[in-house]
């Protein structure tokens, strides 16, 4: 682990603490390295499949550029304060999920319904890194099995352009290889395991396992690479798809904006899933940002991390609809109207754009480890058993802690393997839109109400300062501006969003291809929803049977912080205070090594 370094002079915080005395050091849970490791990491964490997967299809799905207003928007008013307020809470209380509500025990419901959205969120996000190895093995074929020049595609390549019934190579591959969902009729109807696909499940969580054992140093170095890596080839994947014919008709509906879907409520809730899940709101950002430094600049890391994400799905974007734009061209029809493929988009244009490439069994190679490395590396942050560890210390002992995440990974995969089915896709779709739908967003505004309205926004802004004690001049007006995204804008904002995807439940239908999701599919997401808030308002109820008095005297008990609530933060800066001085008074004529 490094020292602590100088920080840089600037003007002390507006209101900003003495730091506390120097208590008896207990210990502390695990840092990062280094300022830098821990920003690419970050961005690791939060520029991840959501971008290069699931933002695309998001934006295909409501009408391209016209989506991409609602969720700047949700960004700005809601996503950027919500994840200020995660980080906040997981660096002051150096805690998870669970745990961190000591500030407000009324509010431990939250931390529970974060697990459980985390959860059903990591059963299915897992099945995407399954299907990211099963391309990274296939990729070692030559030709690539997807691309015009393996024998099977002879049939369908040779129809180039001006038929409907086209479809390219790269489709037939993700239903029929992959999915093997030609087999089965709809949710109903699971078939059988994928085998393939299931051992490539089961490397994904063992490596999940493995990752979570070695803890967030064994990360390493790898984080300089899986950091920016993706960025390149998305780079070099934008720059040859503008080669193609018909590619620019594709960035035309990417850009463009049809004003009349905004009228859909299932856009703006779209947009806001997207980017809470991105953000990781709710089930991954309080661990993340519970194990760095407490003086580390929050405000500073949100804007980094939260613009650098919006940035990334944008850039992206354009790697999928220039595709899009091809294939729209060889079929002769609109590009809307190209495929209905939902989460598989992304490993429909993608595999198609890297056959195009030169070189292109080395560029697929590439390609498709660093898409596992990013699955991989973002479902090592959000695993929930971090939550558990610190919500049961005794469960910190390495052999309690190795059979725990064993069994928690060795349930994830045994459940996960409905996923692999030959139908596994439509219940891969259910979960994907119900694990961040209208639960997602009542656990992300009971947070903001939670914080804003019983710990104090007052309490909790001086909370900030506390952490931040050297402040760029820029510092007061950003935080004027969250505080009032916190107090009206952002739980508005979510509010709105929450009624009316109730009222597009069940107007708005699932689809796969042509086949329609069944009316009991979509109540079963519903119950998903329910019981991802659920926890809410019952440990709410519980916290205030436990106390005595009126009504009023247990609120007042159950918001109010527990005496170990700032243990964490103080034992921080009593240990860095310890450190500094031992350095200072250390003999200066010599020093030894290990």
């Amino acid at each position: 682990m490094e020292g602590p370094t100088a920080t840089p002079t600037s003007q002390p915080c507006p209101g900003a603490q003495p730091q506390p005395e120097v208590l008896e050091p207990s210990p502390r849970r695990e840092t990062w390295a280094g300022k830098c490791k821990f920003l690419l990491s970050c961005l690791g964490y939060c520029v991840g499949l959501s971008n290069i997967w699931r933002f695309p299809y998001l934006c295909y799905r409501n009408g391209g550029g016209v989506f991409l207003i609602p969720y700047f928007i949700m960004l700005l008013v809601m996503g950027l304060p919500l994840f200020l307020m995660g980080l906040s809470l997981g660096q002051y209380g150096a805690a998870g999920p669970i745990t961190v509500w000591k500030c407000c025990p009324l509010l431990k419901g939250v931390g529970v319904a974060m697990l459980i959205e985390f959860s059903q969120v990591s059963l299915h996000y897992n099945v995407i890194v399954a299907w990211a190895i099963y391309y990274l093995v296939s990729s070692f074929q030559s030709p690539l099995p997807w691309s015009c020049d393996a024998p099977r595609n002879a049939d369908l390549c040779q129809n180039t352009s001006g038929s409907t019934s086209w479809v390219s190579a790269s489709e037939v591959f993700w239903n029929e290889q992959v999915l093997g969902v030609t087999h089965s009729s709809s949710l109903g109807d699971p078939g059988t395991v994928r085998w393939p696909l299931a051992l490539c499940l089961l490397t994904a969580w063992l490596l999940v396992f493995l990752c979570m054992l070695k803890g967030i140093r064994s990360l390493g170095k790898g984080v300089y690479f899986t950091g920016t890596i993706p960025y390149l080839i998305i780079l070099i994947l934008i720059i040859h798809g503008a080669t193609l014919d018909g590619s620019l008709d594709g960035i035309r509906f990417y850009l463009s904006s049809d004003w009349s879907r905004l009228q859909s409520a299932q856009v703006w809730s779209d947009a806001a899933s997207q980017v809470i899940y991105s953000l990781g709101i709710g089930f991954g950002g309080l661990f993340s940002m519970a194990s760095k430094k407490f003086d580390n600049n929050v405000i500073q890391d949100t804007l980094i991390i939260g613009i650098g994400n919006c940035c990334t799905s944008f850039f992206a974007g354009f790697a999928i609809f220039l595709v899009l734009g091809h294939m729209a061209w060889r079929k002769e029809v609109p590009v809307d109207s190209i495929a209905d493929i939902g989460p598989g988009l992304a490993f429909v244009a993608y595999p198609e754009a890297l056959s195009l490439l030169p070189g292109s069994l080395l560029w697929s190679i590439l390609f498709f480890l660093m898409f596992f490395m990013r699955g991989v590396d973002s479902l090592f942050r959000t695993i929930h058993a971090i939550a558990i560890l610190g919500e049961f210390p005794a469960l910190r002992d390495q052999r309690r802690k190795t059979v725990l995440l064993g069994a928690l990974c060795t349930s994830f995969y045994l459940l996960g393997l409905l996923l692999v089915t030959q139908g596994g896709i439509f219940w891969f779709m259910l979960i994907d839109k119900y694990s961040t739908g209208f639960g997602l967003i009542i656990v992300a505004v009971s947070m903001c109400l939670g914080i804003t309205f019983c710990y104090g926004l007052k309490q909790f802004c001086q909370d900030i300062m506390d952490m931040i004690h050297q402040c760029p001049a820029w510092y007061s007006h950003m935080l004027n501006y969250f505080k009032v995204c916190w107090i009206f804008f952002t739980p508005c904002l979510l509010l709105i969003t929450l009624i009316c995807s109730f009222l597009d439940t069940y107007s708005v239908h699932l689809y796969y291809d042509i086949d329609k999701f069944p009316t009991w599919g979509m109540s079963l997401g519903i119950c998903m929803g329910v019981l991802t808030c659920l926890p809410i308002p019952l440990w709410a109820v519980v916290a205030l049977c436990r106390e005595s008095g009126t009504l009023s005297n247990r609120y007042q008990k159950v918001t109010q912080p527990l005496d170990s609530w700032r243990t964490a933060a103080t034992g921080d800066v009593a240990r860095d205070v310890m450190y500094m001085s031992a350095i200072s008074t250390a003999p200066s004529h010599g020093s030894s090594e290990d």
